[in-house]
C-alpha cells in the first residue's frame, strides 16, 4: 500500500468516461490527505514527449502528472484535460494522472543509443511539484535518470516542494546543465487564496528563490499572469519586482493573462463570482482571441520597461529556465496519454 488509510475505489478500468479505455490504468485512488482528490495510477508506456517544430528551445518534456491540484482558474493546460474525456474545469483540479512508473521508463529512453542527449524540459503542462509529489516522489527518479545520461533538464514550477531535491539538484548541475525557473505572479495573499487555492504562499516561494540561490543554482521568475485591472499596477509590478530582487531571482519573464478556450470561460467564471464588476472590461479586452488588445499590451509594455530597468532585470535574462514561457501561448501538448 502506497499510504496508510487508503481507499482503492476503482480496481478495474470505468471510474470516469474515457480512464476506462485507456491502457495503463492501474486503480484510482483516494485518501484523507487529499480531500476530494482522485488519483488515476497509470503504467506510462512512454516518458519522453517530443514537441517538434515550435518556437520553444527545446523538443523534449516530460510530464509525470496530469491536471494539476494547485487549481489555478487560469490554467493554460487545463484543455489537455478534455481529451481524457474529463473537463477543464474541476476535473483538472480534482481527477490527477499519475504515470507511477514515469522514472523507469525514462531511464530506459534515455540509455538508447539513438538519444541525442537534448534538453528536456518539465513543468511545460502541469507541475511536477504539485501536492502529489510529495507522496509518489517520482521527480528524484526523473532528475537521476536525466543526469545520469548527460541529458540537460530545466523544470518550471509554483511548487515550494522542489526544495526536498535541492540537493539532487545541485549535484546534477555539476554533470549537465540544470535550469530552474519559478511562476509568482500575485503579490497579494488573498487574491492568490481565491485564483490559486491550492499553490504555496507568496513568502513560501520567495523563501524558495533564496533556497535556490544558496544551493547555487539560477533560479528565473515567470511574473505570469499578470491579470489586468487587478495586478497590473505600477505599485504592484513595482513591489513585486522589489521583493523578487531582494530574494535574488536572477530573471524575470512577465507575461500577461492568456484566455485561449476552454481556459477563458473558467476563468471569467471566477471572475463573475469574485469581480462582476471587471467582466464587460475582460470581455472587451479579449473580444478577438486569447491575447489581450494590442493597445493594452503596447501600454502594459511601455509601463513595465522601467520597472524592470529599476530592479536590475532589464538586461538580458541570466536564468535559461524563462524559454518554458512559450508554453503558455502555445497549443496544449499533445502527448502520447499513457
Amino acid at each position: 500500500m502506497r499510504w496508510a488509510g487508503q481507499r482503492v475505489d476503482a480496481e478495474a478500468p470505468g471510474t470516469l468516461p474515457g480512464l476506462g479505455s485507456i491502457a495503463g490504468l492501474v486503480r484510482s485512488v483516494t485518501t484523507p490527505e487529499f480531500q476530494g482528490i482522485t488519483f488515476h495510477e497509470v503504467l506510462a508506456r512512454s516518458a519522453l514527449n517530443s514537441v517538434p517544430g515550435t518556437a520553444l528551445p527545446f523538443n523534449w518534456t516530460v510530464n509525470p502528472y496530469r491536471g494539476c491540484s494547485h487549481a489555478c482558474r487560469y490554467c493554460f493546460a487545463r484543455p489537455t484535460h478534455q481529451y481524457l474525456e474529463l473537463d477543464a474545469g474541476r476535473d483538472f483540479d480534482q481527477q490527477i494522472v499519475v504515470k507511477t512508473n514515469v522514472a523507469d521508463v525514462l531511464r530506459r529512453e534515455v540509455a538508447r543509443p539513438s538519444w541525442r542527449r537534448e534538453q528536456v524540459a518539465l513543468g511545460t503542462n502541469t507541475d511536477p511539484y504539485q501536492r502529489a509529489e510529495g507522496r509518489y516522489r517520482l521527480m528524484p527518479g526523473i532528475i537521476e535518470a536525466l543526469a545520469g545520461s548527460g541529458t540537460p533538464l530545466s523544470i518550471l514550477t509554483k511548487g515550494t516542494l522542489l526544495r526536498r531535491d535541492l540537493g539532487l539538484l545541485s549535484a546534477a548541475s555539476a554533470e549537465v546543465s540544470v535550469s530552474i525557473g519559478l511562476s509568482l505572479a500575485l503579490g497579494d495573499e488573498d487574491l492568490r487564496r481565491r485564483l490559486e487555492p491550492g499553490v504555496p504562499s507568496v513568502r513560501g516561494r520567495l523563501e524558495l528563490i533564496r533556497a535556490i540561490r544558496e544551493a547555487g543554482l539560477p533560479c528565473g521568475v515567470m511574473v505570469a499572469p499578470v491579470l489586468p485591472w487587478l495586478t497590473d499596477s505600477t505599485d504592484q509590478l513595482d513591489q513585486l519586482m522589489s521583493d523578487l530582487s531582494a530574494a535574488g531571482a536572477t530573471g524575470v519573464t512577465p507575461l500577461l493573462l492568456h484566455l485561449r478556450p476552454g481556459v477563458k470561460e473558467w476563468f471569467m467564471q471566477w471572475l463573475a463570482h469574485d469581480h462582476p464588476n471587471l467582466v464587460s472590461r475582460y470581455t472587451s479586452l479579449y473580444a478577438h482571441g486569447s491575447n489581450a488588445s494590442p493597445s493594452y499590451r503596447k501600454s502594459f509594455d511601455q509601463k513595465l520597461r522601467p520597472l524592470l530597468t529599476k530592479h536590475g532585470f532589464a538586461r538580458p535574462s541570466t536564468h535559461r529556465a524563462a524559454p518554458i514561457t512559450g508554453m503558455h501561448h502555445s497549443a496544449p501538448s499533445q502527448e502520447p496519454l499513457f
